[in-house]
């Protein structure tokens, strides 16, 4: 058995929680979230708190055990506080700008690149050069944020390009010149 699977989950105050057919579902004071666990483990709702068991002993299900707690905790944080990736834009002539539900980048290409915000995500600009993303879904936020970060990666010779906040780059050294 796993250790993470055996702790249970604390459902704080203003969160539901509902037990259903391979899901838990959760509502609190930032949205809703339907989490589906793998089949096999099943959760009870005890004393307002989430508890993960097997429903046999089979080795190829302990597996999933402490991944299935996890994800149900994790929906729990999103509902109660949401999660948020930051990223920077670096680069002369580097932006981005908010138009609706889309995100127009200038990143240095010879066109515009426009980026379609999926449901259930806020993405907010600061200073042109600063995103926020954030949603309750935490494989959603970081999904997200991946595919903000793929439109131009970081390059290591000039150091320009859009990356997490906080990312430290390794400068490569350019050509030395022909002699």
């Amino acid at each position: 058995m796993s250790r993470i699977g055996k702790k249970p989950i604390t459902v704080p105050k203003g969160v539901t929680a509902k037990v259903v057919d391979g899901a838990v579902e959760l509502q609190g004071p930032k949205g809703k979230l339907r989490q589906a666990h793998p089949a096999g483990i099943n959760f009870e709702l005890v004393d307002g708190s989430l508890i993960a068991k097997l429903s046999s002993d089979d080795k190829l299900l302990g597996k999933f055990h402490g991944l299935a707690r996890s994800l149900v905790a994790n929906a729990v944080t999103g509902v109660t506080d949401c999660f948020k990736r930051e990223l920077d834009i670096v680069g002369v002539g580097y932006r981005a700008e908010l138009k609706g539900k889309q995100v127009i980048f200038a990143l240095g290409y010879s066109h515009a690149v426009v980026f379609d915000i999926p449901n259930g995500i806020d993405v907010t600009i600061d200073k042109q050069t600063h995103i926020t993303v954030t949603g309750v879904d935490r494989q959603l936020v970081g999904q997200v944020a991946a595919n903000i970060r793929r439109l131009r990666k970081p390059d290591p010779y000039k150091q320009k390009g859009v990356r997490y906040t906080g990312e430290v780059l390794k400068k490569k050294a350019g050509k030395t010149g022909a002699k």
